[in-house]
């Protein structure tokens, strides 16, 4: 950090681009689930986060950033939702004892014997897995419509973004969802669920930086690609992914957010709609 030592606050920063949901979403979406309350700064981004005098060591590579209450500057994405998990309620039963956020909370973690330490810190690590590989597929789905390199236009790779798109959504997306759907439909925790909701958590019966990751990327390749997604939807082997999906928009916190109209919608970010490299396969 830098030598002068940041004053201690109960705010979080987000530093974002402006105008798209973007990675940004995922740490927007944690801290709303919390209800805890947030600032955003997009002014000299790059300025910003590249600058020790204002954001401390190391600088960052690219955003997103999450200034902490601590005045600590964080970046990655999967870094700062594995790091803010356990006070937003989101890393895990066992994980979520990890927090140490507050008077109560520190001696709550003291408390804990080595045996529950060992176990909640386990918890946490296969939370952030799960969110990590939310997020691959996520990058995955975002090479399509750039598959040479991100510096260029997408017109000036469409014919590769074609080609792309058809092995993504004929192999890809398939390979995902099956592997997620084959998460919950194996959680312990909610084996003998009912209803509605029944296994539609990807750890524990609660909700994880894990679920939430994954109900924004289904929601992108809902956008970029309607067509194969309602195809795949359709065909009945995905049944646990899509309640996930439309459990997590139900959820408090982000049923909020959602109807407030803060949510940024799908444009030109991450997760882009282009017709022609839709299909129905």
């Amino acid at each position: 950090m830098s030598a002068t030592k940041k004053q201690r606050t109960e705010e979080y920063i987000l530093h974002y681009w402006p105008g798209i949901p973007g990675r940004g979403e995922y740490v927007r979406l944690a801290l709303e689930y919390a209800g805890i309350p947030y600032t955003e700064r997009s002014s000299d981004l790059m300025g910003t986060l590249s600058s020790t005098a204002k954001v401390g060591t190391p600088p960052h590579f690219a955003p997103p950033a999450l200034q902490l209450p601590s005045g600590r500057v964080l970046s990655q994405t999967a870094n700062i939702l594995n790091h803010i998990a356990p006070r937003c309620g989101l890393a895990g039963e066992l994980g979520n004892k990890l927090n140490t956020h507050g008077v109560e909370a520190r001696e709550a973690f003291r408390a804990l014997s080595d045996e529950e330490l060992e176990r909640a810190e386990e918890e946490r690590s296969v939370v952030n897995q799960l969110t990590m590989t939310a997020l691959d597929l996520q990058d995955e789905t975002h090479n399509v419509h750039h598959p040479i390199a991100t510096s260029l236009y997408y017109e000036d790779q469409k014919a590769e973004a074609a080609r792309s798109a058809k092995v993504f959504r004929e192999t890809r997306i398939p390979r995902f969802l099956e592997y997620f759907e084959s998460v919950l439909a194996t959680n312990p925790a909610t084996k003998d669920a009912k209803g509605a909701h029944d296994r539609t958590y990807l750890v524990g019966s609660r909700t994880t930086t894990a679920d939430l990751m994954l109900f924004h990327v289904i929601d992108g390749l809902l956008f970029q690609f309607p067509r194969r997604l309602k195809k795949l939807k359709e065909s009945g082997k995905y049944d646990h992914v899509f309640k996930l999906h439309e459990r997590v928009q139900g959820e408090k916190g982000i049923k909020e957010y959602i109807a407030s109209g803060k949510r940024q919608k799908f444009s030109m970010g991450i997760f882009r709609h282009y017709e022609e490299l839709d299909g129905d396969e």
